[in-house]
């Protein structure tokens, strides 16, 4: 479809491959990003949860210690790109031109083929099933 019709975040694997090797701390993200910090303390907080702390505990804990999908590393590119999809969404005509290309030129795309060359390329896992 063209970079120009979609909204690309994250790392390259080559940056994941970095990454990796100089030792990956999500409690060391979440110490130096403060809205990162935040959102993960709310959610560690009842605040979503109708008093219920413990709702969202093992997501949180699941994040700052292992992180093995790198989400946190990947948070501010998250949000940059969230910030280009909001000013693109302003743009009746510029949207739908890409809506409309994103659908006519999806042929070649497969979910299942797309998840397999996650777990080869990206997370070196065995593809199951």
């Amino acid at each position: 479809v063209g970079p120009d019709n979609f909204f690309l975040f994250g790392m390259t694997v080559d940056e994941v491959e970095q990454l990796l090797r100089q030792g990956y701390s999500p409690r060391a993200v979440y110490e130096r990003d403060a809205e990162l910090r935040t959102i993960l303390d709310q959610l560690s907080s009842s605040q979503f949860s109708q008093g219920d702390r413990s709702m969202f505990r093992p997501l949180v804990d699941s994040l700052l210690n292992h992180d093995p999908f790198l989400l946190l590393a990947d948070y501010p590119a998250y949000v940059d790109c969230q910030e280009r999809v909001s000013a693109a969404w302003l743009h009746p005509d510029h949207w739908t031109t890409m809506a409309i290309l994103n659908v006519a030129r999806a042929g070649y795309f497969s979910s299942d083929r797309s998840i397999c060359e996650y777990c080869e390329r990206v997370w070196n896992v065995p593809v199951v099933g």
